[in-house]
């Protein structure tokens, strides 16, 4: 992957400056410097030590990425709902976990979008998360295709600017319509898994808005505002509207949901590589429009 840009500054600035500026990270430099990238200024190569002055070309080469040594290609097929050079947006399905695990070791969706490169025949198979979900979880996931993007993607997670919107459908009559929970989260002492609101825990905003109200449980638009592990799922639980399926936090077990009902429905966010917005989406799989039937 190359990168162009002309330096149109009035006084000189060296390579590093500029390209931090960029959002290349010191890692990804150092990942150009060492492993078979290169940085070139009139097509002479450079370091980052080099002065740009006005009207200069500088060109950053990524060194390519091969399949990592400890994923296996999985040929489970994968959907695919946005894809450019730069960025693959995919919809999990339930049951499927993001990254492997020693108890969920091969059919992942990382192994997923490895296999679905290979089929492609895409030179760079580097597999970035940018958006991970908890295994039961259905919905929208992003992968950046190669370091670049993945460090542009990860600022906008961290700025708030990159928006996820899920779907959830959580036990009994909710009091309010629109609301937004604040209990600090952190791990449960009595479990490597389960994590808890506490004091002295990290700081978590979730935000709501009931959808549909049902005799015993509401469907509700949720909205991230921090990141931390189960964040949905524990701060619904704390207030006494736990998620239906949700066996770890309590939720009541419907038949015919072998999960927590919980969807990534949308993402926002800024294609910095195409200078655009993106607005994505995913429908509700088939077993939460059957629950939601149900339900009326």
């Amino acid at each position: 992957m190359i990168f162009t840009w002309r330096y149109c500054g009035a006084t000189p600035q060296s390579v590093r400056t500029f390209l931090t500026a960029k959002g290349i990270s010191r890692t990804l430099l150092k990942k150009i410097k060492f492993h078979g990238g290169q940085l070139r200024v009139e097509q002479q190569p450079v370091t980052v030590r080099t002065l740009l002055t006005t009207g200069q070309t500088l060109t950053v080469q990524l060194p390519s990425e091969g399949a990592p040594d400890t994923l296996t290609a999985s040929v489970a097929p994968l959907k695919v709902v946005w894809e450019d050079d730069h960025i693959l947006v995919v919809d999990k399905p339930a049951q499927v976990a993001s990254l492997p695990s020693h108890v969920y070791p091969k059919d992942t969706m990382a192994n997923r979008v490895l296999g679905y490169y290979q089929r492609q025949g895409y030179a760079n198979q580097g597999i970035h998360i940018v958006t991970r979900l908890d295994r039961g979880t259905s919905g929208l996931m992003i992968f950046a295709k190669h370091a670049f993007a993945h460090t542009l993607l990860s600022e906008q997670l961290h700025t708030q600017q990159l928006q996820k919107t899920y779907l959830a459908v959580v036990q009994g009559q909710l009091t309010y319509t629109h609301n937004r929970i604040t209990f600090p989260i952190k791990r449960a002492p009595w479990s490597f898994i389960e994590r808890t609101t506490a004091v002295g825990g990290r700081s978590a905003l979730t935000e709501y808005w009931c959808q549909q109200q049902f005799k015993n449980a509401a469907l509700v638009k949720v909205r991230l505002h921090t990141g931390r592990t189960h964040q949905i799922r524990v701060h619904f639980a704390a207030i006494g509207h736990p998620l239906l399926g949700d066996q770890l936090y309590q939720g009541p077990q419907i038949i015919n949901l072998q999960r927590p009902a919980l969807h990534c429905a949308q993402l926002h966010f800024y294609q910095p590589f195409l200078a655009k917005d993106l607005d994505l989406v995913s429908p509700l799989p088939a077993d939460l429009q059957v629950l939601l039937n149900t339900l009326k």
